[in-house]
C-alpha cells in the first residue's frame, strides 16, 4: 500500500495549494513537472500524429480540433485504464477510487499536452490565423513542447552538455518525423 500511495501522489512535488502561486501551478499544468514528463511527451506525440494525419483529409478546422481533442481524451482514458490494471496486479488487489483518481490526475499531462496545439487550430477555425499557417503552428508548438521536455529531463538528470543535446535531439526527432510525414503526405 505504501508503494501505491507514494506512486499515486496526486500533487506534484513543489506544487503548493495556496492561491498566491497560481501562475506556478498553471505553468506546471501546461509545461509539466518532473512527475509528468512521460505523459507530456506521450500526449504531444499523440496530438501531433492526429493533427498531421487528420489535416490531410479534414479541411474543417473545427472538426479537426474536435478530432484531435477527442483522440487524446480516448488515449488518456485507455492509458489510465491500462495503468490501473497494472497497478491492480502490482499491489494484488483492486485499486480504490481515490487511487484510480490519482492515476487519472497524474496522467492528465497527456490531456494538457494537447491544449496548445488544439488551441492553435481553434485560432484558425475562428479566422484569426490562416488555415495552412495554423497547422504548422500546431505542429511547431508540439515540437517546442518535445524539445522543452527533453531539456527538462536532461536538467533533472544533470546530464552533460552532450547528453542534454542528445536528449533534446531525440525528442525533437520524434516531432520532426511527424512533420516530415505531414509534408510528404500533404504534397
Amino acid at each position: 500500500m505504501a508503494h501505491v500511495g507514494r506512486q499515486l501522489n496526486p500533487r506534484p512535488a513543489g506544487v503548493r495549494s495556496t492561491t498566491d502561486d497560481a501562475p506556478m501551478r498553471l505553468t506546471a499544468l501546461i509545461a509539466g513537472t518532473r512527475q509528468t514528463i512521460a505523459g507530456t511527451v506521450y500526449g504531444t506525440i499523440v496530438v501531433l500524429s492526429v493533427v498531421t494525419a487528420a489535416s490531410t483529409v479534414e479541411q474543417d478546422l473545427w472538426r479537426l480540433a474536435v478530432i484531435a481533442a477527442a483522440t487524446v481524451v480516448i488515449y488518456w482514458i485507455a492509458y489510465v485504464y491500462a495503468h490501473g490494471l497494472g497497478e491492480n496486479l502490482k499491489v494484488g488487489r483492486r485499486l480504490t477510487a481515490p487511487e484510480l483518481a490519482a492515476i487519472a490526475r497524474r496522467e492528465s499531462s497527456i490531456l494538457l499536452a494537447a491544449v496548445l496545439p488544439v488551441a492553435a487550430i481553434v485560432l484558425g477555425a475562428v479566422g484569426l490565423v490562416a488555415n495552412r499557417t495554423v497547422l504548422w503552428l500546431a505542429v511547431g508548438l508540439g515540437a517546442a513542447a518535445l524539445a522543452a521536455q527533453g531539456l527538462r529531463y536532461a536538467r533533472l538528470e544533470r546530464l552533460s552538455p552532450t547528453g542534454m543535446i542528445t536528449t533534446v535531439a531525440i525528442n525533437l526527432a520524434l516531432g520532426l518525423v511527424i512533420v516530415v510525414l505531414k509534408a510528404l503526405v500533404a504534397h
